[in-house]
Order: structure tokens, then sequence, then C-alpha cells
């Protein structure tokens, strides 16, 4: 497919999108999101099919959209590289061209949570994040939080997860919650081992304040360690707050 071709397959796609834009679904999506303003408005289970339709078509075309207007033209890259059947390092390389279009914990969220190649290529999923891990972008280094919350908490990676989140650069607000939304995951997983290492190997009292305050909200966690949380370590936490 000629540039030409690809321009004309773009423009259809945003013309389609134009069509299914809703006006309320914006205003309500913008509020949580901000700083988004080139927002039309079209519900994820939808910008889903059209991602799966495009996966199975010229993929590749849609990757290489530069000129992308729209939130959702940017949200539809990231959900084609997850439906996209294609050799690993070929995923990959798209994904690296990917990942510096991401501004917001919305398209870095559901680009990280549908990376279905994660789950079939593990450890050379693992390898591409590891040349992440010691970036300092707020996106890049959320990407990698995301990931490993997303595809990575098992019995073969916890303990490597657990130090690489420990070791992030909290590069922002979005760095921060994202590595405290990880570590209140692996603690529901695998809340002995979460806990120990947090105990052992001390994180930024602010991530680790978002952490605690991340695994009250959590359906998932003991009422035992929320009591501990309240009664103990947010109390202690509080206090290394004031003094800093």
């Amino acid at each position: 497919m000629n540039t030409k071709e690809k321009r004309n397959v773009l423009l259809q796609v945003r013309n389609r999108l134009e069509e299914m834009a809703e006006k309320d679904y914006k205003e309500f999506s913008a509020s949580l999101i901000p700083g988004v303003e080139n927002m039309l408005g079209i519900r994820i289970p939808i910008l889903r099919d059209m991602a799966k339709k495009i996966a199975k078509e010229d993929w590749k075309s849609c990757m290489e959209w530069e000129d992308t207007v729209y939130f959702e033209e940017t949200m539809l890259q990231g959900l084609v590289l997850g439906y996209a059947k294609a050799p690993v390092e070929e995923i990959l390389a798209y994904a690296k061209k990917f990942i510096p279009k991401i501004n917001n914990w919305s398209i870095n969220d559901t680009f990280c949570n549908n990376f279905k190649m994660a789950k079939k290529e593990p450890e050379k999923v693992w390898d591409f994040l590891m040349s992440y891990k010691d970036s300092r972008d707020e996106f890049e280094t959320r990407v990698v939080a995301v990931m490993l919350m997303s595809h990575f908490l098992t019995d073969a990676y916890i303990d490597r997860v657990l130090t690489v989140l420990g070791n992030l650069h909290t590069a922002g607000y979005y760095t921060t919650m994202g590595i405290a939304w990880a570590y209140a995951t692996a603690w529901a997983k695998y809340p002995e081992k979460t806990k120990e290492y947090l105990l052992r190997h001390p994180i930024d009292t602010e991530t680790y304040h978002k952490t605690l305050r991340k695994c009250l909200e959590s359906y998932r966690i003991s009422d035992e360690d929320k009591n501990w949380i309240r009664e103990v370590e947010l109390i202690n936490v509080r206090k290394q707050m004031e003094d800093e």
C-alpha cells in the first residue's frame, strides 16, 4: 500500500470515528482524562471491535499513521498492536514507535492491558520492557509499571517485578500512581512476598503512601492487612511525610 492509499484508509477510519462520536460521552470521558482536548467521545468496546477488524486486514498501515488528529485514532493504534498477529520482533518494533505517542493514562493503560504478546512471548516482552526501566519519561515508566502489573504477576516473575517496580524513577504523578497500582495488585496476589519486599526495600514515601491507599481500596486484600495498614503503617508513613 503506497502513501496515498494509506492516507485514504486513515481518512476513511477518521470519517467513521467522527460519525460515531457521542457528545455526552466525550464530556464524561474528558473529565476523567486531564489535558486531552482532541477527543471525539467513542466507547472503548466500539474501538475494540474496530481494532480487531483492522488487525485482520492491513494493520501495519494503521500503525504507520503519523498525522493522527483524534485521541481515538491513537487509542486504535494501541489496541491494534494487541490484536495483530505477527512475529514478536515485528510487534515490538511497532510498539517502540508507538510508546512515544502516549501522553495520557487512558491510552497508556489500554495499550498495556491489551498487549497480548506479553502472554505469548513473555521473556522477549520482558527484555523489551527492561529497555525502559531506567527512563525518566513519565509515560515510558508507566508503561513498564502497568505492563508488569497486567502480564507478569506470576510465580515465574513476581520477584523480578517487585524489584523493577522499586527501582523505577518516579518521573511524575502518573508514574507514581502506576507503580502504586502495580504494588497494590501484587499485594493482592502475593501478599506476604509483596509486604515483605516493601518493608525490606523502602520505596519513596509518596509512592509508598499511594500504594497503601490503593491497598485499602482493593477488595482482594485481607481485612487483617488492611487493619495493619490503617493502624500501624499509614501512621508511620504520615509521620515520615511530615518530617520530610
